[in-house]
């Protein structure tokens, strides 16, 4: 294996081939220009942004300009007839591994941006929908406010608490690690009702990074990034920003993290392909011993390894949307496929920069390359949005159902079509599906108050 043949590379995404003729022209317009704005940046230009901390304002000005969240994230429900406007999970995915290909730091703002609609796409808030999807159009970027520095991701915990006050309240607290928390044009913010106690209490309203009471403090990570900690300091919150309420606001949390974790998989697998590219090009240039790099047997072993590991992430990847955009009340079994991509795809993803990095060697040190960058920070996305260990237990909760559950489920056919996957925003209560049930409706156990269940145990596809 001196080089990557033409047959390999067409199963990797190569900036210069890739066309996305499987897609409509919007979207096929979309992805070149996206790649035509790094591609014009330059590597070098690119890794010199990666390790500054300025925000990447002309990225967020691309974005704006080419309405990229603004086709691929708002709903055909909010899309006013836009028929290029949709959310296509099968066509997020390959941005997703755009975006990584090119750099997480700008991947970063998409997935946040994405988690941050979450809530509000699932929302009977009319208005805060019709809100959201302006502000798209206008080329915002969103930002979901769940996390906090004593409580982490800890739903059950949350020092953000909304006060009475006339027809409203009053919203004081802080919240940590917040991505695009800088400049968010709606922050979907996760607290409690100080005159409501336990599970009633919860709430999800909608905030303004730009409002006076929003107190911005600083950027928790030296990155191009922002990942935010702020306070609201008497913040009002009207009626018409809240989202969420009660055991409701519970679950739009964990249903907006079933959303966005899916994410994760094919950033990694961008980054991934990203350094395969690199590996080889170093390798096969260099010349020790009297021999190409390529030519020595343990090196041909790492390449193939490597490569055939990366194409069996992306195969999974492939078919577990498949799942995901053929998911029904009736068939959760996206819920088993969502935490395997998150967990195993993403630890691929390491994986694979790890192995090549026996390869590329010094050169995966040196600052005008994107391993240096790669290596650096791709062993955060195992570990974002749900450890490892989370999505481990939610896959062996889920396990039971879906291999011994009492109803047959074919296995859904190849989703390739250009269709509007409007389950996501309607994925249901999360309690309730920790052991076997039939996926039509049968008897459900409910599970524990202090362990919440994203696994409903959908039965078994038919082989």
């Amino acid at each position: 294996m001196t080089t990557l043949t033409h047959r390999a590379t067409r199963r990797l995404f190569n900036p210069d081939q890739y066309d996305a003729s499987e897609f409509d022209p919007a979207t096929r317009r979309l992805f070149r220009a996206t790649i035509e704005f790094f591609e014009a940046k330059g590597k070098s230009a690119l890794m010199a942004e990666t390790r500054s901390d300025e925000w990447y304002e002309d990225f967020i000005d691309f974005l704006a300009a080419n309405k990229a969240f603004a086709t691929l994230l708002t709903p055909a429900t909010e899309a006013q007839g836009d028929p290029d406007k949709r959310w296509d999970t099968r066509r997020n995915a390959v941005f997703n591994e755009i975006l990584g290909f090119y750099g997480l730091p700008y991947w970063y703002a998409w997935q946040v941006t994405i988690l941050g609609l979450g809530p509000i796409w699932q929302s009977a808030n009319a208005a805060a929908r019709a809100k959201a999807a302006r502000l798209l159009d206008e080329g915002a970027v969103f930002a979901f406010g769940l996390s906090e520095r004593d409580h982490g991701a800890d739903i059950y915990e949350t020092d953000m608490v909304l006060t009475p006050d006339g027809d409203g309240w009053r919203a004081n607290g802080g919240k940590y690690y917040i991505g695009n928390g800088n400049v968010a044009g709606m922050v979907s913010v996760f607290g409690r009702r100080a005159d409501i106690e336990g599970p009633d209490g919860y709430v999800f309203f909608a905030a303004d990074s730009a409002h006076p009471a929003y107190k911005l403090r600083k950027n928790v990570v030296r990155a191009q990034m922002y990942v935010s900690a702020f306070d609201l300091e008497d913040y009002p919150v009207a009626p018409e920003d809240i989202l969420h309420t009660g055991p409701a606001a519970f679950e739009a949390a964990l249903n907006t993290v079933n959303v966005g974790k899916f994410n994760l998989g094919f950033c990694a697998i961008g980054m991934a392909e990203h350094c395969v590219y690199e590996t080889v090009t170093q390798a096969e240039n260099r010349i020790l011993y009297g021999k190409r790099v390529t030519e020595f047997g343990q090196v041909q072993r790492i390449l193939t390894e490597a490569y055939a590991r990366l194409v069996a992430a992306k195969l999974y990847g492939a078919r577990a949307t498949d799942y995901v955009r053929t998911a029904t009340l009736e068939d959760r079994r996206y819920l088993l496929y969502t935490p395997i991509t998150k967990m195993r795809v993403t630890m691929e993803g390491e994986r694979i920069v790890s192995l090549l990095g026996e390869v590329i060697s010094a050169k995966g040190f040196e600052r005008d390359s994107y391993f240096e960058a790669a290596k650096n920070i791709v062993g955060g996305l195992p570990k974002l949005e749900g450890t490892v260990h989370v999505n481990l237990a939610l896959v062996l909760k889920f396990l039971p159902g879906y291999l011994f559950g009492q109803a047959q489920l074919d296995a859904p056919g190849r989703r390739d079509d250009p269709d509007d996957d409007v389950f996501l925003f309607a994925q249901g209560p999360t309690r309730g599906s920790a052991r076997s049930h039939s996926p039509t409706g049968g008897p459900a156990s409910t599970p524990s108050p202090r362990c919440p269940t994203l696994c409903c145990s959908a039965s078994r596809p038919r082989p």
